[in-house]
């Protein structure tokens, strides 16, 4: 029987109606047994190849989305494989409370990417983001002499860290906060990419400037040129830390292995995540030097499983991957090729195209519909992207996608423009 006349269990039982399809079988479990945190579009992935996925029905289609930049080296990686496979073979968890082979190289190499002294290893991109904040603050009172109990931190309108009831705390997106309250005090919100406000909000108790070189979550929003350099000599003039999250701006995905190079800027703390653990494993870390870093002692913070060692070794061929520029070069040189095709389709269903490397966000016409809607008839043409705050398309195809790919990617647009 082929993929496409398979049928799945009977769940009658459980209200399901009888599934027509394995795609069917599998949302209804899905809707059925977990909560429903993500409005997910009607596929069913099984299988990953570079820039491919295929579903269980056994359609193909382009990964335009690519994990939220954490598959940047695309889906199943030989060398990534590779690496998993030869260390869970030997060891893949022992805690903090032992050394192991595999962290001191991944630290390492890590730290000499980022240029800062050591790193702290953590798994969720969260997590990591987490991290950044109690390192901020221990840092303002162990070091700046900020007064216990006051350290503040400045963060940015629309930004996306996380999710968790901290992080949450300083978001201005109704649907992450909205139910959660009391929300965690300590921090300051200003306009994106606003200097004078940003100037404004700083006080004697601030220790940190939060933000994303690049809006993500908000669409690919990049602030206005000149920006980070502005941030980066009001922090050192304050004697405050600049804090980039780059979990999903950095490790090649703008072209550079941060966004934060872009403008030659160096942040005091970066945080890491994503495309850290290859598209396989959850692997994030935060990098700085030991004047920031060096304010953690044993038992002051940590995790489990974060810097095991099939995190390290994974995270290790990451950094190797992206030392030699190939990844930084490749997404300069397609994100060159997306960027002509989107831009030739504004006035004709797109209202704006905002671009860096090979990332992108599509403002659309409301006359052509919806993101949701044009997400949908992407879908129906095969490719996969994800619509972001009603009009907004957002894409990040994986580096390894090829020429063929992009102008796939752009001729699926030119389509639904046409209508």
């Amino acid at each position: 029987m082929s993929n496409t006349e398979t049928t799945g269990p009977d769940l009658t039982h459980l209200g399901i109606p009888e599934a027509e399809s394995e795609t069917e079988t599998h949302i209804g479990l899905t809707e059925t047994y977990a909560a429903h945190n993500y409005h997910p579009l009607r596929v069913v992935l099984a299988k990953g190849e570079g820039a491919w996925v295929t579903d269980v029905e056994g359609r193909r289609y382009l990964d335009c989305l690519a994990g939220y930049s954490a598959l940047n080296f695309g889906h199943s990686h030989p060398r990534l494989v590779a690496r998993a496979h030869a260390q869970l073979d030997n060891l893949t968890l022992t805690s903090r409370a032992f050394y192991n082979d595999q962290l001191g190289p991944f630290a390492k190499a890590l730290a000499e990417l980022t240029a800062k002294d050591m790193i702290l290893p953590m798994n969720s991109g969260a997590e990591a983001v987490e991290t950044a904040i109690k390192v901020s603050r221990r840092w303002g009172y162990s070091v700046k002499g900020v007064p216990e109990n006051r350290a503040h931190i400045v963060v940015m309108e629309g930004n996306f860290h996380g999710r968790t009831t901290t992080i949450v705390s300083f978001s201005n997106d109704p649907d992450a906060t909205q139910g959660y309250a009391p929300y965690t005090p300590g921090f300051t919100m200003v306009k994106y990419g606003d200097l004078d406000a940003l100037e404004s909000a700083i006080n004697e108790h601030t220790v940190a400037v939060l933000l994303e070189p690049i809006q993500g979550e908000g669409g690919v929003v990049i602030p206005p040129d000149g920006f980070l350099r502005q941030v980066r000599e009001l922090c050192s003039a304050r004697d405050i830390l600049m804090v980039a999250d780059e979990i999903q701006s950095g490790l090649a995905r703008t072209g550079k292995t941060f966004a934060c190079d872009h403008e030659g800027v160096v942040p005091d703390i970066y945080i890491l995540g994503k495309a850290l653990g290859g598209g396989l494993y959850p692997v994030s870390a935060i990098a700085a030097d030991t004047r920031v870093l060096g304010v953690i002692t044993p038992g002051s913070h940590g995790s489990t499983f974060g810097g095991n060692p099939l995190a390290a070794a994974i995270g290790h061929e990451v950094v190797q991957m992206l030392q030699t520029g190939e990844f930084q070069e490749r997404a300069t040189v397609l994100g060159e090729r997306l960027t002509a095709g989107l831009e030739a389709l504004v006035g004709h269903g797109f209202d704006a195209v905002r671009s860096r490397g090979l990332w992108a966000g599509i403002d659309i016409d409301p006359s052509l519909g919806t993101g949701r809607q044009v997400t949908e008839a992407l879908l129906a043409d095969g490719v996969l992207a994800k619509e972001a705050h009603g009009q907004t398309v957002r894409l990040a195809p994986p580096i390894v996608a090829s020429e063929d790919d992009i102008d796939l990617l752009v001729g699926a647009f030119e389509k639904i423009c046409r209508g």
